[in-house]
């Protein structure tokens, strides 16, 4: 089962997180947050976000292979990507999103897809390949540099599949995103995702697609319905595993069509488009309430922090969950206040730490989403957002800070012009590169 193979997976994350320096940050951040205040907008009542289309005309299915998967027309629930008005201000996105998503004995992911419902969101589900695929079909997977049958994270069982393809249904039913965390989730220097080419990450992506589109084959699921889309086209981006090996995979996505990608590091900015045309949704450093310095938007760096990613003393826990659930709503309180800069916010079903993690996850999602103005969307819905803006507009927004607003308004943001210089300035000496302070670079 899924759930097994999880906690497998997480004896191994101190080992990993040691190597890849998570939770280590060399110089103080400052915090700089603006919490929660009377003065916020009110929430807005529950229904059909502003500027959401409903529920989309149904078309039989055209079914697709072996009947894994089938067109089903256009996916309901989308947000439709409107373009700023001049001197608009930016609507709040924030996209919570879940690696390695499978439905297990847990339940999170039935449970989740209820949480988005009841607080108007919608949210991306990073599937692995491996969790459509049996262990009796195991030797199918090659992974790049490793054995045929072999995968960090196991493989799954025939209920295993039933139940994640249920929810997964459902899922982009309601609107929700399914992109990839690929397959075996192989991290580090001996043979992991940092180590693989291009031409390896092209193999990974095709197997991942094969896996989904062929799950019925492999797991004889023959009289379960398909899954309601094409996944060739619906897939059009991930997070790698471990956030390693980031370069090669944006250049095969690049060249294979991918919109986006979410396995970097980066401040609570306004993103870009990177040199392959992809769109840079990187994960964000978001405060840790009480401590001195800023952490990944994800469940398990704080984790990490906190526990040493090891289950920690039980009269701790609750207040470590609150830790976190306070530092997302913190990084939310300084961008909806200030750049309007997209949150990103990254999560695993585990429940670590006595699933402390989870709850301040549901409990960010049911205080933020329904906030006036707010649009928690998945990955795709904000790239289909930002393609539909004036570039030049977006190169605005570009220039603000962390929490910070435009001086004079947004309408003074657009109109004001770069500053031109008087006359060319002469090129300096090269000088000594500056030691840049370590910031918090990879995820499990």
């Amino acid at each position: 089962m899924i759930a097994a193979r999880h906690v497998r997976h997480a004896v191994h994350a101190p080992r990993m997180a040691m190597r890849i320096v998570v939770g280590v940050i060399a110089a103080a951040l400052a915090a700089g947050a603006a919490g929660c205040s009377a003065g916020s907008p009110a929430p807005a009542k529950p229904g059909t976000p502003a500027g959401q289309q409903g529920a989309a005309p149904q078309l039989a299915p055209h079914v697709i292979g072996d009947g894994s998967t089938a067109y089903t027309g256009l996916q309901p629930h989308l947000l439709k990507p409107q373009k700023l008005k001049p001197g608009q201000q930016p609507p709040q996105f924030v996209v919570f999103s879940w690696d390695g998503a499978g439905e297990d004995s847990q339940k999170l992911f039935s449970h989740f897809r209820q949480v988005a419902k009841e607080s108007n969101a919608t949210m991306t589900y990073f599937l692995s390949g491996v969790y459509m695929l049996p262990d009796a079909k195991a030797k199918l997977y090659t992974a790049p540099k490793h054995s045929a049958g072999t995968s960090d994270i196991g493989f799954n069982d025939v209920k295993g599949i039933k139940d994640t393809v249920t929810q997964l249904r459902a899922a982009w039913q309601e609107g929700n995103e399914i992109g990839t965390h690929f397959n075996g989730h192989y991290c580090g220097p001996d043979g992991g995702v940092g180590t693989w080419s291009v031409d390896e990450w092209k193999s990974e992506i095709a197997q991942a697609k094969s896996f989904v589109k062929n799950w019925k084959t492999n797991s004889g699921l023959k009289t379960e319905a398909p899954l309601p889309f094409d996944y060739d086209k619906e897939l059009v981006g991930g997070r790698t595993p471990c956030l390693e090996g980031r370069k090669n995979f944006v250049t095969a996505a690049g060249q294979l069509g991918f919109r986006y990608d979410t396995s970097a590091v980066n401040d609570q900015v306004w993103p870009k488009k990177n040199d392959n045309g992809v769109w840079d949704l990187s994960m964000q450093l978001v405060p840790v309430p009480g401590r001195g310095f800023e952490t990944l938007s994800m469940d398990y760096n704080f984790y990490m922090n906190q526990s040493n990613a090891m289950t920690g003393d039980a009269d701790q826990q609750e207040g470590w969950g609150n830790q976190m659930r306070d530092g997302l709503l913190q990084a939310f309180d300084r961008s909806y206040a200030g750049n309007r800069a997209p949150l990103i916010v990254g999560n695993h079903f585990e429940s670590w730490n006595g699933g402390v993690y989870m709850k301040a996850v549901e409990d960010t999602i049911r205080t933020v989403c329904v906030k006036r103005d707010v649009h928690c969307v998945s990955f795709r819905q904000l790239a289909d957002w930002l393609d539909a803006q004036d570039p030049q507009v977006l190169a605005k927004f570009h220039s603000l800070k962390v929490g910070e607003a435009p001086k004079g308004g947004w309408a003074a943001l657009e109109a004001a012009r770069p500053a031109v210089p008087a006359k060319p300035v002469a090129p300096l000496k090269p000088a000594e590169p500056a030691v840049p302070a370590i910031k918090q670079a990879a995820a499990r």
